[in-house]
């Protein structure tokens, strides 16, 4: 496979417009400017948020009264407040950037994701150069699981002592490459921020443990970039959970975005280890415009694919790769959310050549309800 150049950049200018996608700005409450084609929610308090939930579970019984396997579509929006979401997506963004940033030193430059190893031994030295952990402490990190075994850890690894080390009363600290001075990770992170983390975690675990009941497939909704990390990252926990015996909770990726392949293989790679079921819906994107002008407004790079083509070519790749998996390990499934033709012919083309059959019920396709009904109905037809 061939990969492009990696998204994350070891120079201090694309550091700094890579934090300015993440940060939250006056007009961060309303984020329905200029988009015409997704449902948005806007945060009131709390109780606003519960509110949403049980709209949500009177969904999710709907669909299981009105059909087999049915789903339901959520916002992560709706259980949150968005704040909170820009920040958390912050968090995992630097440190995912750190990570990068230590491959850099190590000669990993462009490298695909999953490819970039680092070595436990140097990572040690350059963690004690640098102040944040000495050789006996971060030895401790490297004692996890697989983590020691290999002499390597990639960014699934990684992510994995986040998870870890969060929960340490002592702060983690890692580099400001701008200011040269070590920063707590999570230092923007109030008790309040704690609740509410906590309170979306809960709100999702509900939904899920219904939707399970129900057997409804529930499928949480990519949103704007600038929350998207956390979106995903909180999806991902509930997919680790719920998706033990069959795909119950799906992700969704965006392929309008440049990162989307990576997210992708990365995840999927991440439910290879574990054993879980890998659910995805594929969409292409619905904020381009919006997208676009903040990231011209606040100075960071464009994060959405620069042409219609390369958003094709992007959703194909990831689309083939998930039919792949299916073919390989049975494992994964995917709704392709798409009113495109000649996606849908891609689609069914490649189930033939991998011996995919309707009636796995491993792919489904999704349509807005009567837009491209000349998509929808032979679909239908042909199960």
């Amino acid at each position: 496979v061939g990969h492009g150049p990696s998204p994350y950049s070891s120079s201090t200018t694309g550091e700094e417009n890579w934090e300015k996608q993440y940060r939250a700005h006056q007009g961060l409450g309303d984020h329905h400017g200029k988009v015409t084609s997704a449902h948005n929610y806007f945060y009131a308090d709390e109780a606003k948020c519960d509110q949403h939930m049980e709209t949500f579970l009177h969904c999710i019984d709907a669909s299981s009264g009105s059909s087999e396997d049915g789903f339901s579509a959520i916002k992560l929006t709706a259980l949150a407040r968005p704040q909170f979401l820009v920040r958390f997506s912050e968090v995992l963004v630097k440190w995912r950037r750190f990570f990068h940033q230590m491959a850099a030193e190590q000669g990993q430059v462009g490298w695909a994701v999953l490819d970039t190893k680092l070595e436990v031994e140097k990572l040690q030295e350059a963690l004690a150069n640098l102040g944040i952990a000495s050789k006996a402490e971060s030895q401790q990190w490297f004692t996890g699981e697989n983590l020691s075994k290999s002499g390597t850890v990639d960014l699934l690894d990684w992510n994995s002592l986040f998870d870890s080390h969060t929960k340490l009363s002592r702060p983690l600290l890692i580099p400001n490459r701008m200011t040269g001075q070590l920063e707590p990770l999570l230092s923007r992170f109030s008790e309040e921020e704690e609740m509410q983390m906590k309170r979306v975690l809960q709100r999702l675990d509900v939904l899920a443990k219904r939707a399970t009941e129900k057997g409804v497939r529930l499928m949480v909704d990519a949103e704007q970039s600038y929350f998207q990390p956390a979106i995903s990252r909180l999806t991902v926990e509930t997919q680790r959970c719920f998706n033990r015996n069959k795909p119950i909770i799906y992700n969704t990726y965006q392929c309008y975005l440049k990162e989307a392949y990576n997210n992708v293989t990365g995840d999927m790679e991440l439910s290879r280890r574990e054993g879980w079921h890998f659910g995805t819906k594929l969409v292409r994107g619905a904020y381009m415009e919006q997208e676009r002008e903040r990231a011209a407004q606040m100075g960071y790079e464009d994060p959405i694919n620069p042409t219609y083509e390369k958003t094709n070519e992007m959703y194909h790749r990831c689309l083939d790769y998930v039919l792949e998996e299916i073919t390989h390990s049975r494992k994964a499934s995917v709704m392709v959310a798409t009113h495109n033709e000649d996606t849908v012919k891609f689609t069914l083309h490649r189930m033939m050549e991998l011996g995919i059959h309707p009636s796995d019920k491993k792919v489904c396709f999704g349509q807005l309800l009567g837009m491209c009904d000349q998509i929808t109905f032979p679909l239908g037809e042909r199960g």
